[in-house]
Parts: C-alpha cells; structure tokens; sequence
C-alpha cells in the first residue's frame, strides 16, 4: 500500500484477526499513498474505538479516495 506504484483499488481483511496494531500500520499506509484504494473491509476485527478513528480520518482527506469502508 505505501509504494508509489500500488494500484489495489480493494482490500478485504474480514476475519483476519486485525487489531488496534494493525489499524496504526494500515492508517500510515493510507497516508503515504491515499490514491487509489478505494474500498476496505475490517468487518469483524478486533479494531476497537481507537482503531475505527485511525482508519476513518482518511476518509476527510481530499487525497484519499476510500469510498467504502466497512
């Protein structure tokens, strides 16, 4: 997700255990290169409250062009 020359447009990582942890790594990459993904999926995780916010600040972002997440 953080190289320049990613185009993944979705990402689903329902039941895959993600935690707060993961939600840090996932929001940093979302930052570095907000241009393309365009769907996430975390249904069924373990993001908690903090973790949830991490991921959905992006979507204010006028870069990110995440328009689903669920």
């Amino acid at each position: 997700l953080r190289s320049p020359h990613c185009t993944l447009e979705t990402l689903r990582l329902s039941f895959c255990g993600v935690t707060e942890e993961g939600c840090t790594h996932l929001a940093s990459a979302l930052s570095s290169n907000p241009f393309h993904l365009r769907q996430l999926d975390l249904s069924y995780n373990y993001l908690q409250d903090f973790g949830a916010k991490l991921i959905s600040v992006h979507q204010d972002d006028p870069l990110c062009k995440l328009e689903k997440l669920w």
